[in-house]
């Protein structure tokens, strides 16, 4: 039966009318894993020669030192990137099969997932080394695997009993971030609670049991949940509460485009999709420390990199207009909205959200003067530049969104189609094109001007700029409106 049912998903994902679309960003989605499973492979040769050779310590020790901060990152990344797995088994409620059966494949999907096996390739070729290489006890590290795995386990279910939960996960960011500051000055040694009880798991026989036990509980209590939450009419009951009007008075002097910025500002304060792009955008900023190193010299990386660090909001947010207004933008249509105020509005947003960027960016300084310029840079280019070219392709982006769903908001369709691969030409690899040739003949400083040249052209051009993007808005409107009401 199960098998049955994941046939018919698959026969689902066939037929839909979005098919091209859905096959390009499954594309998209299996480049990102492997190139994630290429990191994850590569990980543990780097972690275990660099202990021995250059630290001199166990690879084990400082592993299990350190697991507890990857632990707490993983929870709050799947919580925004996970996608919940009731919504495609819904429709099956109204044929014979049984709750049962279909909450039970609900887990047992959940339990195949990437975020999942995924870290089954750091975990086998690191206990590979420690056994071949290291001498380690095979039994010991088998119990160490399994301890560990069912700590991810853990993170899965209990990111399903979390979810609609954006402040409990809030706060475990928040808290780790204090304690890794706290213990970055020497205040707190959390890391050596961490060795103590991860070490645990190789160490004492039948401790790394308790994780396991843990992964089963909160894997029936996430049956429990599911089973009894899973109706078609769930959600559907009204909820009380007082109403609430807000706005920002100052905003009201702009006209029309300043209806829309406080339309956007009551978005991003109370859809959940709305402040997940947020979140996301704000975890960019951190972009450039997962791919920085000494000696990083490679201009056009550097500049990539630069333009996420400074460019998170204007990606998760301005590649989704119109799709945010998609379930009244029917409406919307029908009276006379200026389009040019209406994307000024947006675009308002998207600037703020990059100039916001490029200030806490200063942190790069304390990592490299040099890096920090190449994020100045790719901050004035995304300014004066991206954030039109980002708004242009969202004219082609018409997957709706539904502000009300508790569903992820990464993960439940796409909004990826040629047209906008092809956007990514100039958003991407001319500013990298013209940074890396700017600084190898003339040098950083120059590389940065030119930069902030063109988005200085930008912004002088900025009115014939959305003359152009009005225009093929209104090209796409009529068959925008069709795919917003088809769903």
């Amino acid at each position: 039966m199960y098998l049955k049912l994941l046939q018919l998903e698959l026969k689902n994902f066939i037929r839909n009318p979005q098919f091209g679309a859905n096959l390009a960003m499954k594309i998209l989605a299996a480049f990102g894993m492997a190139y994630f499973s290429l990191m994850f492979v590569g990980l543990p040769f780097l972690l275990y020669h660099y202990a021995k050779q250059k630290m001199h310590v166990d690879p084990l020790t400082l592993f299990c030192k350190f697991f507890v901060y990857y632990w707490a990152f993983d929870l709050v990344v799947r919580y925004f990137m996970q996608q919940m797995p009731t919504q495609n088994i819904k429709p099956f409620l109204t044929t014979g099969l049984t709750k049962k059966i279909l909450v039970k494949y609900t887990i047992i999907k959940t339990i195949f997932n990437f975020f999942n096996w995924g870290n089954l390739l750091f975990l086998l070729p690191f206990a590979g080394l420690l056994i071949f290489d290291g001498g380690y006890p095979v039994t010991s590290v088998l119990m160490f695997l399994v301890g560990i795995q069912a700590i991810f386990y853990f993170n899965n279910f209990l990111n399903i009993l979390l979810n609609g939960k954006d402040a409990v996960v809030y706060a475990v960011f928040g808290i780790m971030i204090a304690l890794g500051l706290l213990e970055y000055f020497k205040i707190i040694h959390l890391s050596a609670v961490s060795q103590v009880l991860f070490y645990s798991f190789y160490d004492i026989p039948g401790v790394f049991l308790i994780p396991v036990f843990m992964a089963l509980g909160t894997m029936y209590l996430c049956y429990r949940f599911i089973f009894d939450n899973f109706y078609l009419d769930k959600g559907l009951e009204l909820k009380k509460a007082e109403g609430k009007t807000e706005n920002i008075e100052f905003l009201n002097r702009y006209g029309a485009m300043g209806t829309f910025i406080n339309n956007d500002i009551r978005l991003l304060k109370r859809s959940k999709a709305a402040k997940s792009a947020v979140v996301a955008s704000f975890l960019f900023l951190f972009y450039g420390l997962l791919v920085f190193t000494k000696g990083y010299e490679n201009s056009f990386m550097q500049l990539f990199t630069g333009i996420f660090v400074t460019g998170g909001f204007m990606f998760m947010f301005g590649q989704r207009v119109p799709s945010w207004d998609s379930s009244y933008y029917p409406l919307m249509m029908t009276q006379n909205v200026p389009y040019k105020e209406y994307l000024k509005g947006k675009w308002a947003m998207i600037v703020i959200a990059i100039f916001v960027s490029i200030i806490l960016g200063l942190a790069y300084v304390f990592v490299s003067w040099e890096f920090y310029l190449t994020v100045l840079g790719a901050g004035l280019y995304n300014l004066g530049v991206n954030s039109y070219i980002t708004l242009m392709a969202g004219a082609f982006n018409k997957k709706p969104i539904d502000l009300d769903t508790n569903a992820k908001s990464f993960g439940g369709g796409n909004n990826f189609n040629m047209k906008t691969m092809l956007l990514l030409i100039p958003q991407l690899l001319l500013p990298m094109a013209v940074f890396a040739v700017v600084k190898y003949f003339l040098g950083i400083y120059p590389a940065v001007a030119s930069l902030g040249l063109l988005g200085i052209i930008g912004f002088l051009l900025r009115d014939k700029i959305f003359d152009s993007i009005v225009k093929i808005y209104k090209t796409q409107k009529y068959s925008t409106l069709e795919s917003f009401k088809k769903g």
